[in-house]
Order: structure tokens, then C-alpha cells, then sequence
């Protein structure tokens, strides 16, 4: 068995079309999967299935925006045309237009990430598990954050949708395992990608991440796609309800 062999899998990626999401995308059509590439805008998930098909990979685009559930269902009917089924799903698409105190939190905006950083994983993860039971054998990953597992003042409806991800996916895990269906959450520290722009791009506040970070560093995009290949491939096969921190240490000390 090769471990980290994904050869014949189908995977969706949501928000693949920068950062992590790509990362993980062209991670796992390195490792033989067919993907498709899911963003807002076109162009850009053109971009990176050209880039993908220039290595040899397989991969097609299909827009979709995550708060809205028909758009989701054609994400998945798009891939089941393609390739005939879907055995992995990586929802890591998400919003945080709101920096600052819970105290100053609207109900629309809560709303809003709660339906994008929660409920979308709901909508996606039960229009392909079909699939995967079908099969008895299916991979399903959340993005989450280590926002999600600590206190913050500053993103701390972010950590609220995360951490209601880390819910979901356990509650997943527990139902769908006897389908053969494995469910977890990456949980990532800060990494380095325009979502996170505004976490980092302040010298003083960087310096201080880094500082408080056993390994010393931002993480980058690439530190997560491992992960999400080792919980996609065989070698994660006895993973599921899971939470992988993914943090340079940073939840260590």
C-alpha cells in the first residue's frame, strides 16, 4: 500500500482558488487525485487548474458561493459529471469580515458566518456523503483554527464558526463511521495567505507571533496541505473525529 497514494480519488476543494485551499488542491492532484477547483470568481480557479493540468494533473472549476445551497448542489453534480463520484471533501472556504469585540457584533453578521463557516460544511458534507457510504470508504475535512480552541479579542466570532466546526466534525465522525466514512478538522495557527493579511502584516504584531512560536515562524499554506493529504490518503484510514493543530507549537506553550 502507498500511504500517501490518492491515485482514482475524486476530491472538492473549497476556496482553492489562493492560500491554503490551493495548497491543498495542488497537493493532492500531486498525489493522483482528480479535484475540483471551487472559489467565488472564475478566473482565478481557471488559473489554478491550468497550473494543476500543466503537471499532469487532473482538475476542473466550478464556482460556488458556500452561502448558497444551490450552488453547493450544482458543485457536486458538476463533479459527479465529470468523474462519476466524489470520495473526498476539504471545506475550507470561509469569511471573517468582523475584527473586534463580541459586544459589537451584529446579528447579520453573525448570521452570515455562522451560515458560512458552519452551515455550508453541513450543506456540502451531506450532499456527498452518498457517495461515500455508498462505498463504505470516504475522506471529509474541515478547515478549522486554532482560533477556534483559545480565546481572542480580536477574532473572536471567527473562533465562535470554528469552533462550532470542531462540533460538527466529531458529531460527523460519530455518525458516519460505521459507513466507513472518516470526518476531521485541521486546525491551522497563523499562516501566511491574504485571508490572514490583516493578523500579520503589522511588523511589530508579526514579530511578536513569531516570537511566541516555538518554531519561530508564520506558517505557509504548503504546512497544511500535508496534513490534509495524510487525513485524505490511506495513511490516515484509522483517523476520524479528530482535531489536528497545525501551529508551529503555538497551542504548546
Amino acid at each position: 500500500m502507498k500511504l500517501f497514494d490518492l491515485s482514482g480519488k475524486v476530491a472538492i476543494v473549497t476556496g482553492s482558488s489562493r492560500g491554503i485551499g490551493r495548497a491543498i488542491a495542488e497537493g493532492f492532484a500531486e498525489a493522483g487525485a482528480k479535484v475540483t477547483i471551487s472559489a467565488r470568481n472564475q478566473a482565478p480557479c481557471d488559473e489554478v487548474v491550468e497550473a494543476i493540468r500543466k503537471r499532469g494533473g487532473e482538475a476542473i472549476a466550478v464556482t460556488a458561493r458556500i452561502s448558497d445551497h444551490a450552488q453547493l448542489e450544482n458543485l457536486v453534480a458538476k463533479t459527479r459529471e465529470q468523474w462519476g463520484r466524489i470520495d473526498i471533501l476539504v471545506c475550507n472556504a470561509a469569511i471573517n469580515p468582523h475584527y473586534g469585540p463580541l459586544e459589537n457584533l451584529t446579528d447579520q453578521v453573525f448570521e452570515r458566518m455562522m451560515t458560512n463557516n458552519v452551515l455550508s460544511n453541513l450543506w456540502l458534507s451531506k450532499l456527498v456523503v452518498p457517495d461515500m457510504k455508498a462505498k463504505r470508504d470516504g475522506s471529509i475535512i474541515f478547515i478549522s483554527s486554532i482560533g477556534g480552541l483559545k480565546s481572542s479579542t480580536v477574532i473572536a466570532m471567527y473562533g465562535v464558526t470554528k469552533a462550532a466546526d470542531i462540533a460538527l466534525c466529531r458529531s460527523l465522525a460519530a455518525e458516519w463511521g460505521p459507513d466507513g466514512v472518516r470526518v476531521n478538522c485541521i486546525a491551522p495557527g497563523l499562516i501566511e495567505t491574504d485571508f490572514a493579511r490583516a493578523l500579520y502584516e503589522n511588523p511589530e504584531r508579526r514579530a511578536r507571533v513569531e516570537a511566541e512560536t516555538p518554531l519561530r515562524r508564520l506558517g505557509q499554506p504548503e504546512d497544511i496541505a500535508g496534513t490534509a493529504l495524510l487525513l485524505a490518503s490511506p495513511a490516515g484510514a484509522f483517523i476520524t473525529g479528530t482535531t489536528l493543530v497545525v501551529d508551529g507549537g503555538r497551542m504548546a506553550v
